[in-house]
């Protein structure tokens, strides 16, 4: 399912962590994150740096593919625009939140732009214009939202 470098990755985390929390460890996704390479860079930058420590989803998205919402937990290999990876996060939190009831502490932690609600507000409705677009469906003010929040454990 994934190539020899992001298997290698998680190898060399496995390793880096105590023997006991290893078998707890085992479940991981791989993942690009925004719709382009260029925004992977540049969301990859945010993560590594520690200046983004949250993010979201459309829930419509979810139900379309069938996937599961995030759990507190979880661990995902966080990927550059050419699929390398460039570090882990673990979830801590995730709720479902309307668009329009995200808050200004959660776009700050979203780290993107000038890290203001207005910013969060614009740059986002333009992202779900785009990917919502390929699901048939349109941005709302009250579009649920998979808001999570998460840690690097290993860069």
């Amino acid at each position: 399912m994934y190539n020899s470098e992001i298997k290698n990755y998680w190898s060399e985390y496995l390793d880096s962590l105590p023997e006991d929390e290893r078998a707890s460890s085992i479940i991981f996704s791989a993942e690009q994150w925004g719709d382009n390479n260029e925004l992977a860079e540049e969301l990859g930058e945010l993560i590594v740096s520690g200046i983004k420590t949250a993010t979201c989803s459309s829930l419509w998205e979810y139900e379309f593919e069938g996937s599961k919402i995030p759990e507190a937990g979880i661990k995902t290999i966080v990927l550059n625009g050419k699929n390398e990876p460039v570090c882990i996060i673990e979830t801590i939190d995730v709720q479902i939140i309307p668009y329009e009831k995200v808050t200004e502490e959660f776009a700050y932690q979203e780290g993107e732009g000038d890290r203001t609600l207005e910013y969060w507000r614009k740059a986002h409705w333009n992202f779900f214009t785009r990917v919502l677009n390929k699901i048939k469906k349109q941005p709302a003010m009250d579009m649920p939202l998979v808001c999570e929040k998460f840690k690097v454990v290993y860069k």
